[in-house]
């Protein structure tokens, strides 16, 4: 088993903490969807540092099925974002009621 590098890991934390505030802070939906996959992001570093920490796949594995769910989220985030936008563009986070038919 190898050291586990605390670099990545305070690197990882930093980035998510980011993600976080950003998630917590900002109205504008692509600013959110941004901001939840900056914290997707962290958590792969995470998983990718622990895998090669215990000299295992797994953490690559699971980081290749958080990637495919990411891409996933961000095309059915971007097309909700469009359709906001075009009804009301100057639509906020808070703004999704709009979509109501």
């Amino acid at each position: 088993m190898r050291q586990i590098d605390l670099g990545y890991l305070m690197l990882s934390g930093l980035v998510f903490a980011i993600g976080a505030v950003g998630v917590l802070i900002r109205r504008n939906p692509l600013v959110l969807v941004m901001c939840v996959e900056l914290m997707l992001n962290a958590v792969n570093l995470t998983f990718v540092t622990f895998g090669r920490a215990m000299n295992d796949m797994a953490g690559q594995v699971i980081v290749f099925f958080v990637l495919v769910i990411a891409a996933a989220e961000v095309v059915v985030g971007l097309g909700i974002i469009v359709a906001m936008k075009r009804r009301q563009p100057a639509a906020t986070a808070d703004d999704v009621s709009v979509l109501r038919g």
